[in-house]
């Protein structure tokens, strides 16, 4: 017979940033480890329930007893069992009293056994049927496995003041007070961290009608949403904090990160939305920082308007339902004000000192103790953006603005807005530059500068940002790879392949002309004289090349039409979408498997013969089959190059799919290794020069299955 069951753990308030994930990994521990040991029927669902105190499971169609088990356990092998005579031995007759206490059974006789291969040798095998187990005494086992694996963020450890553990120290996440542990309508004989099961539970702390009895296991939510004021579900509350603060705002657009609605659905068991207000005065003060404070410090709800600027009315979740809510709403008002306050005069006394006079200060900043203090890597960043700059095709006028806006990037660190609220930097160097007076370019690059700070984040919008984002992403990738701290396995922490990324896509999503060596040898140079660093660009490179892989597969192009571009190693991103569909539109056509798979064999060929010139000599040509593939190579090879510097790879590639006869007929009609050394060198010349046109674009022999 299978029932519905249920286990609760009821407890002090739960760390709130890691509830959902405990939540889930207490439901899934225990549906696992009783799905593991045949409790579960066809079709066992498990619904997690997480609230700030408590942490429960469902799980239906659960039996009151796991499933026979039909074992074939290895006895030993035959020439152990048995002796010279055939006659079993002693360790067989041990071995078989033993399976018999095992199996509940008086004996095992050698009869009863199977003789069978086991490798290369044979043994004897006991099949038997194992009974089933009863619930409470594999749930028993499963429940303590699954508290033990919760990833706890940090283990408390107190003592149990009542019940049959009283005095003894237990260690969990918060001290429990009671546990649940019903099957239909049965409470199942469990002890867990000193508790022993029950089906009372307690709803919530001021709304609750008082203790709850559960009937049975089915009726767990209602039972506490109805007598207990308690949404046990942590999704279907953090949905209902979302409608509401919607149905609440009206008008006004809701800031609601997830992160921030996962740790508000943590701290409440039955959500309520109320609408506060603050005064018109602070929003003189940059929207970016009245926000964070309310979200950061009251994980508050702000509201802004059609087009984004901040109003001065939020949203709160309070976790009481009362009558009169002008006492919880003013509480809040009274409560976020000097928190408004604090922004309001950090923002003041800030703009009392000009960026510029914050640079030199860097100094008293260390960056890393073998790369130096903020302002030496200021100076690097500086230089870099500068010459980048340039590289960008950009006259004296951007090469002033890169260099201005690398020079206060970091300045606003020093800043007393920053120093409260980190993730400010960048923002509030934008806002303290355009007081300043600064160039409207270098205030942008100030804050664009981070930018892509993560997948699918906006690039730098201007040629000022996009060289001092380049210079401050090389400058930390190549300086810190080149003290030896490149990332290891799943280690990055200084965010290496974050910077790589950012660093690849505004060559790509910007088609800037610039070379990535040159790059690279540009960003090593800022490091000349320091004793610490190694130039690591020939390792760079590679990583590189690797995360491009990846950023060009989002793109949905096939593995080997990637690797036949970036095999080549190319020097410029700029072109590198346009070579893509160019050799995407190539492998579609009927001749490219022929001529990729020859363009491999060329490839191994040449290998094997490394040295050989690239001079052909048309009078050593003296098979029809490859005086045929010089002449068509000699008459698409015009064709083929104008394509090529014109960017028109598509059109080059499909001119030499005309080449696929006579590359064919050679490889049918031509002994390329001859004995004759002169022919040989000129028939491995003449694939030298076809390899060279068929690899212009791309490498196609990555094409071939």
């Amino acid at each position: 017979m299978s029932s519905t069951l249920l286990i609760e753990i009821f407890t002090e308030e739960l760390p709130p940033k890691a509830l959902a994930k405990l939540g889930d990994a207490f439901a899934m521990g225990i549906f696992n480890g009783l799905k593991a040991r045949d409790f579960l029927e066809e079709g066992a669902l498990a619904t997690a329930f997480a609230t700030p105190r408590r942490l429960a499971v469902s799980i239906s169609h659960v039996r009151a007893v796991s499933l026979d088990k039909t074992l074939r356990e290895k006895v030993l092998p035959v020439s152990v069992a048995l002796d010279a005579e055939g006659r079993p031995s002693a360790p067989l007759v041990k071995k078989l009293a033993a399976l018999a206490a095992q199996c509940g059974k008086v004996m095992i006789t050698p009869t009863e056994l199977e003789r069978a291969p086991d490798g290369k040798a044979e043994s004897f095998f006991y099949s038997y049927t194992a009974k089933g187990v009863a619930l409470q005494a594999g749930l028993q086992t499963v429940l303590e496995d699954s508290v033990a694996k919760l990833p706890i963020p940090k283990v408390m450890s107190y003592q149990r003041q009542h019940g049959h553990a009283a005095g003894h120290t237990v260690r969990f996440v918060r001290p429990a007070h009671s546990l649940v542990a019903l099957h239909g309508d049965q409470v199942l004989p469990l002890t867990l961290l000193g508790l022993d099961a029950g089906r009372l539970t307690e709803g919530h702390r001021f709304l609750s009608q008082g203790r709850i009895t559960l009937a049975d296991a089915d009726s767990y939510a209602n039972a506490l949403a109805e007598q207990g004021k308690v949404i046990a579900s942590f999704s279907e509350r953090k949905e209902k904090i979302r409608s509401a603060l919607l149905a609440t705002a009206a008008d006004d657009q809701v800031l609601m990160p997830e992160a921030l609605l996962d740790e508000v659905a943590a701290l409440v068991e039955w959500p309520v939305v109320y609408a506060c207000k603050f005064e018109d005065e602070f929003l003189s003060v940059p929207q970016e920082c009245l926000i964070l404070t309310m979200q950061t410090n009251q994980k508050y709800f702000a509201l802004t308007d059609s087009a984004g600027k901040l109003r001065s009315r939020f949203l709160i979740v309070s976790n009481l339902q009362t009558s009169e809510p002008h006492y919880i709403i003013e509480g809040n008002e009274r409560v976020v004000r000097p928190r408004l306050s604090d922004a309001k005069f950090f923002f003041e006394q800030d703009q009392k000192k000009k960026l510029a006079e914050r640079v030199p200060l860097l100094a008293n900043v260390v960056y890393h103790n073998k790369l130096g203090n903020q302002l030496q890597r200021t100076e690097r960043v500086k230089a870099l953006a500068t010459a980048i700059a340039g590289l960008l095709g950009g006259d004296a006028a951007l090469a002033a603005l890169a260099e201005r806006g690398a020079l206060l990037a970091k300045a606003d660190l020093l800043t007393d807005m920053v120093g409260e609220f980190p993730e400010l930097q960048g923002i509030m160097g934008n806002y303290y530059a355009r007081h300043d007076g600064e160039a409207e370019a270098v205030a942008l690059a100030i804050s664009e500068h981070y930018q892509p700070r993560f997948a699918g984040d906006a690039l730098p919008t201007t040629d000022t940002s996009t060289a001092v984002a380049l210079a401050d992403k090389l400058e930390t990738l190549v300086g810190i790879w080149g003290i030896g701290l490149q990332p290891t396995g799943d280690k990055d922490p200084f965010a290496l392949r974050r910077h790589a990324l950012g660093i690849l896509r505004m060559l790509l999503e910007k088609r800037l002309p610039v070379s990535l060596m040159q790059l690279l040898g540009n960003a090593a140079q800022q490091f000349a004289g320091n004793a610490n660093f190694k130039d690591p660009s020939s390792d760079v490179l590679p990583f590189l090349y690797d995360r491009l892989r990846g950023l060009l597969r989002e793109r949905a192009y096939s593995p080997n039409e990637i690797e036949a571009v970036v095999a080549q190693q190319p020097e410029r991103l700029d072109n590198i979408i346009e070579r893509l569909d160019a050799v995407q539109a190539f492998a579609a056509l009927p001749e490219a498997e022929a001529l990729a798979a020859a363009n491999k064999r060329i490839t191994n060929i040449l290998k094997k013969t490394e040295g050989v010139g690239s001079t052909v000599q048309p009078d050593l040509l003296q098979d029809s089959a490859e005086q045929s593939l010089f002449a068509a190579m000699n008459a698409l090879k015009p064709e083929v190059d104008a394509a090529f510097a014109k960017g028109d790879f598509s059109t080059a590639l499909k001119a030499l799919a005309r080449l696929r006869e006579n590359v064919d007929g050679f490889f049918n009609d031509v002994m390329v290794m001859a004995d004759d050394l002169q022919l040989r060198n000129n028939r491995l010349a003449l694939l030298a020069n076809l390899h060279v046109m068929l690899n212009q674009v791309a490498d196609i022999s990555k094409l071939a299955a």
